[in-house]
């Protein structure tokens, strides 16, 4: 028996446990395609089907999924703990079943929200499992490539999947002929889930089994506490998670709209709506793995910078090329930051309560969405969609000034 095996056969690694990992790649793919789905054409239905001047009412579909999926998040570690990541990955399956549907065929507004809610909590539940089952089996030295290899697949489906219902929609209409792609990953998502994928807690005990350090017994409330303030790297880690999301958030509600203000027709925002998730989830590939290698920091900061330059770049300038120049910069920052964040707080977590550290901090992340959503909503109104993408610019520019000063490098 290996150092990196347990009584039971369990063994530690991408290569000893290809198999399952492949498999959770493939279905966070359809997690990914959940969400991109809505990333073109929802906003665009906001506006046009049902008539809604108000960008702030329009963005409240964003709202609604942000602060659900945030508490989904903070939730789903500790019951994961409980009841085993499988179970809660197939939760999530069955609480998102119905929005494609509810999208697809809503008499009013208020379905959207409604759908989006259950949204939050099939991506809360069902995306969290996947990066947490990948950490689980690949143990301590893969990290960055296990969580950049699942955010790839995930961001990869988004933005192939906003390009096909723009393209879908340009031809047949914003409903509901779009959102059959959506019935389909949900069906076959929730078939894998249930038929092929195992739970990976035996890989948690084996980890622990073989760390140096003993068990922290600690309660949710301080795992909590400690990872939103109480540790220095945790706290770095959170807030730009935040404001990583806060503008994502704005980009998914205010961008369409913004560039229907130019005359764009829906396939083209299409393709701007889809090469900064494509760009984003391809290169993670790469910058998984380089933050094992490199550090994290280093990454984290230059990737918040390089977000901020590109959402200036889409704010001041007026025309496709620019625009499209812009995504790509989007894209970039946001793959050298996504899997790095989250191998950094796994670094700075116990085995023992690294899934609900996780937790925590998808939690102040994805509440990013609800707030950069409502905050530029509000702006919007006020100042006009260019500055309201400036402001968060800025934002995101002093989020990584604040990883500089305050994360320290854990080799």
């Amino acid at each position: 028996m290996t150092a990196s095996e347990g009584s039971s056969g369990i063994r530690l690694g991408l290569r000893e446990n290809w198999r399952q990992f492949s498999l959770l790649v493939l279905v966070n793919a359809f997690v990914g395609g959940m969400v991109g789905m809505e990333r073109t054409v929802v906003p665009l239905i906001g506006a046009e089907e049902f008539d809604i001047a108000s960008t702030t009412i329009v963005v409240s579909f964003i709202v609604s999924f942000g602060i659900i999926k945030a508490v989904a998040n903070l939730v789903s570690g500790h019951f994961a703990d409980i009841y085993g990541r499988k179970h809660m990955l197939i939760l999530g399956w069955l609480i998102g079943l119905p929005t494609p549907f509810m999208i697809a065929w809503a008499p009013s507004w208020g379905w959207v929200i409604a759908a989006n809610a259950l949204l939050g909590i099939n991506q809360g539940f069902a995306w969290s499992m996947t990066v947490i089952m990948k950490v689980d089996l690949v143990g301590p030295k893969s990290r960055g490539l296990a969580v950049g290899l699942n955010e790839f697949a995930g961001y990869l489906s988004v933005g192939l999947t906003a390009f096909l219902t723009g393209y879908i929609a340009q031809r047949y209409g914003l409903r509901p002929e779009p959102f059959y792609l959506g019935i389909g990953y949900a069906v076959l998502g929730l078939a894998l889930s249930v038929l092929l994928v195992r739970d990976t807690r035996e890989h948690v005990r084996l980890e622990i089994s073989q760390h140096a350090a003993t068990t922290e017994t600690l309660r949710f409330w301080e795992i909590f506490r400690r990872a939103s303030f109480g540790d220095r790297n945790l706290f770095a880690a959170s807030q730009a998670g935040l404001v990583n999301n806060l503008n994502d958030g704005m980009s998914w509600g205010i961008f369409p709209l913004f560039f229907a203000g130019f005359g764009l027709g829906v396939e083209r925002i299409g393709i701007l709506k889809a090469i900064y998730p494509v760009v984003w989830g391809v290169l993670q590939t790469v910058t998984g793995p380089l933050s094992d290698r490199w550090g994290r920091k280093g990454l984290i900061v230059a990737g918040m910078w390089v977000q901020a330059a590109g959402l200036l770049l889409t704010a001041f300038t007026q025309s496709f090329g620019w625009w499209f120049l812009a995504s790509m910069l989007l894209g970039l920052g946001t793959a050298m930051v996504y899997p790095t964040l989250i191998a950094a707080v796994s670094d700075a977590s116990h085995p023992s309560w690294r899934a609900r550290s996780l937790s925590v901090y998808r939690f102040w992340r994805d509440l990013g969405y609800a707030i950069g959503a409502l905050a530029a909503g509000v702006m919007t109104d006020l100042f006009g969609a260019a500055w309201a993408i400036a402001a968060i610019g800025v934002l995101t520019f002093i989020s990584g000034a604040v990883v500089a000063a305050s994360m320290s490098e854990r080799r």
